[in-house]
């Protein structure tokens, strides 16, 4: 009978093996798909205190440079779960002569290890020589990611594993592809399985003109409020002394996966895109200081922390874009099985982010990007406006908006209803507590929100056009913006309620608004609580005020949170 392409001679008395060719190729089998192995799974890579405060690219490069796909073999048994298993099948007819080798097309994207003496190593580049000996009793091999996609002008993270294999003056070859496993950006709908804010640390805390130039209060406030809204899931990261003060924990990296299937389930890595913000520090550029955390806190077994940038020279209101605050998700919905990532930018050239950094989000190929124009917006966060929320539709979800005008009109109610008197910011440390009838009667304060409100209607309708969610789906709750001084952008005037944190699909820790407060109930609060509750989203309220507000963020902006992904 014909097996394994070998004829093989049957008798009562004995099997007679031919030396006949083998025709057919060697096979060479297993795992299609790959991971990045940019975690740190033997806690090899340190962060000194003096690199969280230096400045320059180099130590930003330094940083990055450390990790488990940096050396050329697997660090310990929890790297082996990164790696994707590749067989040789046996050949056990093979003669004493035979040899194989093995290639891979893009070394600079694969290293291949090879099973040998009870360990792995590492094949040498374009020259994996096999012993016929291990081809006749088949080779285990093990193939690492070195990096992610990050430009597919570059490459689609595509690779080949290429096998030859040499028996008596016949070469016969088989080739193994393997792709990058793309980097998902998490939703708000995923339960946070850890919260991450910053907490205060000592020393001049920043630099005069950029992100944590200001030295925030009411971090007792903050801290409480924030434990008991999510629960006491939260982590806090202090920073160093030159920097602790930048607190805006969410701009400073966004959280992806990146998974492969394997014979054990599913292999997620966590992967942390540090923030593009790119700075003028003492002459120098400097990636955004604070965002070294994630290296020190972070980075280690199944986390990840890469960068990508560019050094094109910054204007450092543009570069506000490139917090990572702007850079959200869209969770599934029909035509986007993955989602898609969610960002603020400009109707021009001009006022955009970082595009090498918007490059590598295109390049994943599973979450197309979706701009807005947030260029009017003095952060210009896509946070500022809006929030994913639970929905009763075919989706599953809809956004939560920031609503000027329900502001207003809540405003115009109580003054109609005797309560004009009545002030917002109560027991904040405001320099200002104006009342209901004062607000009303600020005509620069009226033509700010007139102008917000029919800003978030120009981009509300890019949002219903793109996701298919109808106006009437929308959950409207009330913010007031004002205008920046100076300048013709608009910042939040009372706290952004939508710039929250989604702790579950269900419990969102939202900024407490302080608004004006008749008969013992806050009206912002009341307002925010009535539209939610259709949807099952009960409120925390955080004291950010002082902590947050006053340097123009909110609870979104000052936490972060890694997801369970697996929660669709």
């Amino acid at each position: 009978m014909l097996r394994w392409g070998v004829l093989v001679t049957v008798s009562a008395m004995a099997f007679t093996v031919p030396a006949v060719a083998v025709t057919t190729g060697p096979r060479l089998r297993g795992g299609e798909v790959m991971l990045a192995n940019l975690d740190d799974d033997e806690h090899r890579c340190v962060v000194t205190p003096a690199d969280l405060d230096a400045v320059g690219l180099e130590t930003d490069r330094g940083l990055a440079s450390c990790n488990d796909a940096a050396d050329d073999r697997v660090n310990g048994p929890a790297d082996e779960q990164d790696l994707t298993p590749v067989e040789i099948a046996a050949e056990p007819w093979l003669g004493d002569g035979a040899t194989g080798r093995l290639t891979v097309d893009r070394g600079d994207r694969a290293r291949v290890f090879v099973r040998r003496g009870g360990g792995w190593e590492s094949i040498a580049p374009g020259n994996g020589a096999l012993s016929a000996a291990e081809l006749r009793h088949g080779v285990r091999l093990a193939v690492e990611g070195r990096d992610i996609v990050r430009d597919l002008s570059t490459g689609d993270g595509s690779v080949t594993v290429a096998l030859a294999v040499t028996d008596r003056g016949t070469t016969r070859r088989a080739h193994h592809r393997l792709r990058t496993a793309p980097l998902v950006l998490q939703n708000d709908l995923q339960p946070a399985t850890a919260v991450f804010a910053a907490a205060p640390g000592s020393g001049p805390g920043g630099v005069p003109g950029l992100p944590g130039d200001r030295i925030p209060g009411g971090w007792p406030e903050f801290s409480a409020s924030l434990d008991r809204a999510t629960g006491q899931r939260v982590r806090y990261l202090t920073g160093g002394p030159a920097w602790w003060a930048d607190t805006w924990t969410q701009d400073l990296f966004e959280p992806a996966t990146a998974s492969m299937p394997t014979a054990h389930g599913v292999q997620t890595m966590r992967v942390m895109l540090r923030s593009p913000n790119l700075w003028q520090v003492g002459g120098a550029a400097t990636l955004r200081p604070a965002g070294r955390l994630a290296f020190r806190d972070l980075r280690g077994p199944d986390v990840a922390v890469v960068q990508a940038f560019s050094e094109a020279p910054r204007i450092p209101g543009i570069d506000l874009l490139n917090g990572t605050g702007n850079f959200e998700s869209l969770p599934p919905y029909p035509g986007f099985p993955k989602g898609r990532v969610l960002y603020g930018s400009g109707r021009d050239n001009r006022r955009h982010p970082d595009p090498v950094f918007v490059r590598l989000l295109e390049s994943q190929r599973v979450q197309p990007p979706l701009a807005i124009d947030t260029s009017w917006l003095a952060v210009g966060h896509v946070d500022e406006l809006v929030h994913v929320i639970p929905a009763p539709n075919a989706r599953g979800w809809t956004l939560m908006v920031a609503d000027p005008r329900s502001a207003r009109g809540i405003l115009a109610t109580a003054k109609a209803r005797g309560a004009g008197s009545a002030t917002l910011f109560s027991g904040t440390d405001a320099a200002k507590k104006p009342t209901v009838d004062e607000l009303l009667d600020d005509r620069k304060l009226n033509d700010a929100n007139e102008r917000a409100a029919a800003n978030i209607d120009r981009e509300l309708a890019v949002l219903l056009a793109e996701t298919g969610l109808r106006a009437d789906e929308l959950v409207r709750v009330p913010v007031l913006f004002r205008e920046l001084e100076g300048l013709p952008l608009l910042l939040a005037f009372t706290p952004d309620i939508p710039n929250g944190l989604s702790v579950t699909a269900h419990e969102f820790a939202a900024p407490d608004p302080h608004g004006p407060v008749v008969a013992g109930r806050d009206l912002f609060r009341a307002a925010t609580e009535s539209a939610l509750a259709p949807h099952g989203v009960r409120v925390q309220w955080a004291e950010d005020f002082s902590w947050a507000h006053e340097g123009g963020g909110e609870v979104h902006c000052t936490t972060n949170a890694w997801r369970d992904v697996t929660v669709h």
